[in-house]
């Protein structure tokens, strides 16, 4: 049987506004993590639409067991990795802890930092209606803004737990609200974290902006995954909403465990392998 050809689709350079009409067109949305060059080439080779450089490189790069440790330089570091591979994908970087919190004037200058020194499409903010000044302020000075629902990562010592969120009928209205006010305010977009799926649903058709999903059901306008965890890098964390789409772990391993034995057995390198 023969395998029928793919076609090529030339690569579309993706912006905010092409996010915001692919909800209205139809067309799901896809976006990955990465932290460094050679991931975000690949990425973008490949036709992702969204890159985000998350603070989750806090847990996965850097080995913290919290997002909280990770600062602003950290996130200019490695979106500046990114942004040198990246040709056509927007590019959203998140704004760390206590980056954004304290006031309007620190919003704006650590954005505005993020924005300038690397040169990305859009910032993301952890948080509801008492973020909607800052958002509304960014966004009127010329920095798109990312929202994000749900389990938000920044506020696990409120939560005290990385539960699903938004399963009581107040949890869920205040949620609602706060999609509506982030989308009043200016927001582009809006992650909505481990929720109920038909909460997600309710989300996704109440507001004009698009929905991108990590463990928040089918229903989103797209869906987001931390890249190590897809590619099975990190194997002691299996939630039921990460879809491994391959073992590198496992394989990793293997070919070190092969280096180790050709080196110690004096087969590496050969005389082909030499000057």
């Amino acid at each position: 049987m023969k395998h029928q050809k793919i076609k090529s689709v030339k690569p579309r350079v993706v912006t905010t506004k092409t996010v915001t009409t692919m909800k209205k067109t139809g067309e799901k949305i896809a976006m990955l993590t990465a932290y460094d060059y050679l991931v975000a080439k690949y990425l973008d080779q490949v036709g992702i639409d969204i890159i985000l450089v998350g603070d989750s490189l806090g847990n996965v790069v850097h080995g913290y067991e919290t997002t909280l440790p990770v600062t602003v330089d950290d996130m200019i570091y490695h979106a500046k990795a990114v942004k040198r591979a990246v040709k056509n994908a927007l590019i959203v970087v998140d704004m760390p802890f206590m980056s954004f919190q304290l006031n309007i004037d620190e919003a704006i200058r650590n954005a505005g930092r993020i924005m300038k020194e690397v040169g990305v499409g859009a910032v993301k903010l952890e948080g509801g209606a008492y973020i909607a000044d800052i958002v509304k302020h960014l966004v009127k000075i010329g920095i798109p803004v990312m929202g994000h629902l749900g389990l938000t990562p920044q506020a696990i010592n409120k939560f005290g737990t990385y539960e699903v969120r938004a399963t009581t009928e107040e949890e869920a209205r205040e949620l609602l609200e706060d999609a509506q006010v982030l989308t009043e305010a200016g927001a582009f977009a809006i992650v909505l974290e481990k929720i109920p799926a038909e909460l997600a649903k309710k989300v996704t058709s109440s507001i004009s902006i698009p929905t991108i999903g990590i463990g928040a059901g089918p229903y989103c306008d797209g869906q987001v995954l931390v890249v190590y965890d897809m590619l099975g890098l990190t194997e002691e964390f299996k939630p039921r909403f990460v879809r491994r789409y391959s073992e590198l772990a496992e394989i990793m391993r293997s070919a070190f465990t092969s280096y180790i034995k050709d080196v110690k057995a004096g087969k590496f390198p050969t005389k082909n392998e030499s000057y």
